[in-house]
């Protein structure tokens, strides 16, 4: 017997009230002993208050499965998104934010999801945190966030924007790989048919593993744009998952020297 059954057993008891049909959920349950106790003038206003946190949980974990189960449902339709930019400075390709939203959105809304994009207040210095709310017609909410180094240098280290441009090309680049982790998009060059096994293993490293390559480059005082010129990507969670291990063990041989 759940726990709201036995509650609804015992509110019976207590009150004389017998109900005709036994409730078909938990929440039925939950909402029969509050339309119950409402409606009786000798009720304990404690016990209404009780049953409506117990409502308001319930209803918040029916939320929670429906958000889950449709995320799954809309990740298994999403096709990897080719890279069709190309950045001159790392010599590398990237995916556009309009690429991925064009390959992506149709599923995004179909599965009752919408995005709102906002900044929060970074744990570094120099970064700028990109925020997003991702909302579901069930009624759950689940926030991300991504902290984006400030985008106003070059290679060599020069400024290479104003301050107007590096701020929106760091928001840019914050919202684009933001969507593409939310829904584990893998990316892929845009010359690949998506079924050459032998040129393309299914996608970019993940994001755990973009964790450890960022760690190993702090660690060894690696730059990071220079690192991503040498792995011929715009970031490092586009590396693909191939070459993780390479990368891993090229980072680990320089800590070793340092």
């Amino acid at each position: 017997m759940t726990s709201a059954a036995t509650a609804l057993t015992v509110e019976h008891e207590q009150t004389g009230l017998h109900s005709v049909e036994t409730p078909a959920t938990e929440s039925a349950a939950i909402f029969q002993i509050i339309s119950r106790l409402a409606s009786n003038p000798a009720a304990d206003p404690d016990k209404i208050e009780r049953f409506l946190a117990m409502r308001e949980k319930e209803l918040d974990r029916i939320a929670k499965q429906a958000f889950y189960a449709a995320m799954a449902a809309a990740q298994a339709e999403m096709k990897p998104v080719a890279r069709d930019a190309d950045n001159d400075q790392t010599r590398s390709k990237y995916a556009r934010y309009e690429t991925i939203s064009e390959a992506i959105q149709p599923i995004i809304t179909k599965h009752g999801f919408s995005l709102t994009f906002d900044e929060g207040t970074p744990e570094k210095e120099n970064h700028i945190r990109v925020l997003c709310d991702v909302m579901h017609s069930g009624g759950h909410m689940k926030q991300y966030h991504a902290d984006v180094p400030f985008d106003n240098v070059g290679m060599k280290g020069n400024p290479n924007k104003t301050a107007t441009h590096a701020y929106g090309s760091t928001k840019s680049y914050g919202r684009r790989y933001l969507k593409l982790d939310i829904f584990d998009i893998a990316l892929k060059n845009d010359d690949d048919d998506g079924n050459a096994a032998g040129e393309f293993d299914g996608g970019t490293i993940t994001p755990e593993q973009a964790a450890t390559i960022r760690e190993l480059l702090e660690k060894t005082g690696t730059d990071t744009e220079k690192f991503c010129q040498w792995a011929k990507v715009d970031a490092v969670p586009d590396l693909l998952s191939m070459h993780f291990a390479k990368a891993v063990n090229v980072l680990t041989q320089r800590l070793g020297q340092s």
